[in-house]
C-alpha cells in the first residue's frame, strides 16, 4: 500500500522545519520566509532517491584509481555527455570499472587497524593555495571555497584545475553559472591550455555523478553549489534544501569515488556563506576569499580544515594573467607607509605558520555629535571599544568626544588580540598629533587595567621585524624570552602608558635617552 504524502513548512532563510505555517520564523526571526513543502513518506532523512543513487553510482567506482596507478583493463574512451573540453588531451580517461562496490562503513573496526595511507595531499602547484590547504587537496575530501561574486573564485579554481592536470591527472569542472565558451575565453586570457580538464555545463547533481563515474577524475570542481540541483527535490536551485542535499549527495559520492570535491559558494552581504549553516559542517575544509574588488590584493583564509591548519592565510595579487601568489606579503602591506605621520603604527601578527607586518592607521577628529562615530575596517569593533576605554581611563585621552576611524591597510582582517598595542598607539598618535617612531614595530594584547599581556610566538614576530629592517620591536614584558636578531632592540613595556611614552618620543629624544622610557625594563641591548 502506497504511503500518503504529507506537508511540512520550511524556512527559506535558515531551513527550520515546522509542522504548521507561521508568519515569522522562530529560527532566524525573518517574516514571510516559511514555505509549504510536500514530502513523500519515504523520505525520512534525505530526499527520495538520494541514498539509492549514491549506492548505485558507487558500483561504478573502483577502489583503485586507474589513471593514477597504471591504468585499468579496457580501452580508454571519451564518454558521451561530456559537454565540452578545454584544449586537446594528452590522454583519454579509462572506462570506469563496474561491479566494484564501496567499502562497508557500518562495520566496527578497531582504531589501530584503520590505515591512513590514502590520506595524502595532492599539490595543486599554486603555493599560496597549498599553504592554506595544508599541502593540497585530499582524495575523497570535500572543500568549500566561499567569497563574494567576482572576487576571483572561478579564476583560482580554473588555475588550480589546469595546474593539477599538467601533472597528468584528470580534472572534472562542472559549472552551472557560466557558458563553456565564457570559461574558454577566460582560460585563453590566463594562458591555460586546458589539457586534461573536462568541462560539463550543468548543475544537475546526477549528471555530475555520471561524469565522475565515467572519467574517474582526481579532482571534481562544482561552480557553484548555489546552482546545483537534484531532480528528486521540487525546490529551485539556491534554496536551503537544494544546497544542503546536493552538498551531502556529492560529498558522499566523492568519498566513494576517492575524488577530491571542490565546491565554490557565494557569501551574503554580511560576509556569511550563503545557504544553510550546516553546509560548513558537511565539508572537510572551508576556505574564504576576501579582498577589495577595486584593489589588487586577495586574501584566502582557512576557516576550517580537517587535514591541515585552520588559521593559515594565503595572499594573492589579481593580475591580467590571473591570480599570482605573493611570497612576501609583509613587504606589500607596509611598502606604501608614509614616514613621520601621526596615526600610523606597524603591527606584528601571526597567521598560521606565517608572521606578518601590517600597517594600522587611525584618524581622530573632534566630534560635534552626542555619540561620536566609530568606524573600523579590518579589526573587530569590540576590540576598538575596549582599547578606547583603556586609553580614556589610564591615559586620560578625550576619546569620548572624538570621531575615530581605524583601518588596516591591504584589506587584511586582523582577529588576534596581539594587534591591540598597534591600534592603541595609532589612536594615541593621532589624538596627540605625534608620529610613532618609524623604526619600531609592535605586538601586544591590552588588558582592562592597562597592562600588556603575554602573546604567543614572540620569537617569530621579533624575527620578522628584524627581517624587514626595523631597529626596534616592542613586545610585552610578560611575553617571556625572545630571540633578538642582530641590530634589533627589544622594548618590553609593562603597561600601555610606558608603551605610549616610548613609541611617541621624537627622534632626538630616542637617540639621547636610549631606554629612557620610564621603565627599567624598556630596552634590551643590541645584539
Amino acid at each position: 500500500m502506497a504511503k500518503k504524502s504529507k506537508s511540512q513548512f520550511e524556512c527559506s532563510g535558515c531551513g527550520r522545519v515546522t509542522a504548521k505555517w507561521v508568519g515569522k520564523c522562530s529560527g532566524c526571526g525573518e517574516w514571510n520566509t516559511v514555505e509549504e513543502k510536500v514530502v513523500r513518506a519515504e523520505s525520512a532523512r534525505q530526499a527520495p532517491g538520494i541514498i539509492d543513487r549514491v549506492s548505485r553510482a558507487a558500483e561504478g567506482f573502483g577502489s583503485e584509481r586507474a589513471d593514477e596507478r597504471g591504468g585499468a583493463s579496457g580501452a580508454g574512451v571519451t564518454g558521451p555527455g561530456v559537454v565540452g573540453r578545454l584544449g586537446t588531451s594528452r590522454h583519454t580517461p579509462p572506462l570506469a570499472p563496474s561491479l566494484i562496490g564501496r567499502e562497508d562503513r557500518t562495520a566496527a573496526v578497531e582504531l589501530r587497524a584503520i590505515s591512513s595511507d590514502g590520506v595524502a595531499h595532492m599539490a595543486t602547484g599554486i603555493d599560496e593555495l597549498d599553504r592554506v590547504l595544508g599541502g593540497g587537496f585530499v582524495a575523497g575530501s570535500s572543500v568549500l571555497l566561499a567569497g563574494d561574486p567576482g572576487i576571483g573564485k572561478s579564476t583560482l579554481l580554473l588555475q588550480a584545475a589546469a595546474a593539477i592536470a599538467e601533472s597528468g591527472k584528470t580534472v572534472l569542472y562542472a559549472t552551472g553559472e557560466e557558458a563553456l565558451e565564457q570559461i574558454r575565453i577566460r582560460a585563453s586570457r590566463l594562458g591555460v591550455s586546458g589539457d586534461g580538464v573536462f568541462m560539463v555545463g550543468t548543475g544537475d547533481a546526477l549528471t555530475i555523478v555520471d561524469r565522475i563515474a565515467e572519467l574517474q577524475p582526481s579532482v571534481t570542481i562544482v561552480d557553484s553549489i548555489q546552482t546545483a540541483t537534484h531532480p528528486d527535490l521540487d525546490s529551485p536551485a539556491g534554496t536551503v534544501s537544494q544546497i544542503r542535499e546536493c552538498a551531502a549527495f556529492l560529498g558522499e559520492v566523492a568519498r566513494a569515488s576517492h575524488t577530491a570535491l571542490v565546491l565554490s559558494g557565494h557569501v551574503t552581504k554580511d560576509g556569511n556563506i550563503a545557504g544553510p549553516r550546516v553546509l560548513e559542517h558537511q565539508v572537510d575544509a572551508v576556505l574564504q576569499m576576501s579582498g577589495d574588488k577595486v584593489g589588487m590584493l586577495r586574501m584566502l583564509h582557512g576557516v576550517k580544515n580537517r587535514f591541515g591548519p585552520t588559521d593559515e592565510i594565503g595572499v594573492f595579487e589579481m593580475r591580467e594573467e590571473g591570480l599570482a601568489g605573493i611570497s612576501d606579503p609583509s613587504h606589500v602591506f607596509i611598502q606604501q607607509r608614509a614616514k613621520a605621520v601621526s596615526g600610523s603604527c606597524v603591527a606584528l601578527i601571526v597567521e598560521g605558520t606565517r608572521s606578518l607586518a601590517v600597517e594600522v592607521q587611525a584618524l581622530a577628529t573632534p566630534s560635534s555629535l552626542a555619540s561620536p562615530r566609530r568606524v573600523a575596517n579590518g579589526v573587530e569593533m569590540s576590540r576598538v571599544h575596549l582599547i578606547t576605554a583603556v586609553l580614556a581611563k589610564h591615559m586620560r585621552l578625550p576619546v569620548s568626544n572624538h570621531d575615530l576611524v581605524i583601518s588596516v591597510t591591504g584589506g587584511l582582517d586582523i582577529k588576534e588580540p596581539a594587534a591591540d598595542l598597534a591600534i592603541a598607539l595609532a589612536i594615541a598618535s593621532s589624538m596627540m598629533d605625534r608620529p610613532v617612531d618609524d623604526s619600531i614595530a609592535v605586538a601586544g594584547e591590552i588588558g582592562l587595567s592597562g597592562e600588556l599581556r603575554s602573546i604567543p610566538r614572540a620569537d617569530r614576530r621579533v624575527a620578522e621585524a628584524g627581517r624587514l629592517g626595523f631597529d626596534s620591536c616592542m613586545i610585552p614584558d610578560a611575553a617571556g624570552d625572545a630571540s633578538k636578531p642582530r641590530g634589533v632592540k627589544v622594548v618590553r613595556p609593562t603597561n600601555i602608558a610606558e608603551a605610549v611614552r616610548f613609541a611617541l618620543q621624537t627622534a632626538e629624544d630616542a637617540g639621547s635617552s636610549g631606554s629612557g622610557s620610564g621603565s627599567s625594563r624598556g630596552v634590551s641591548s643590541s645584539m
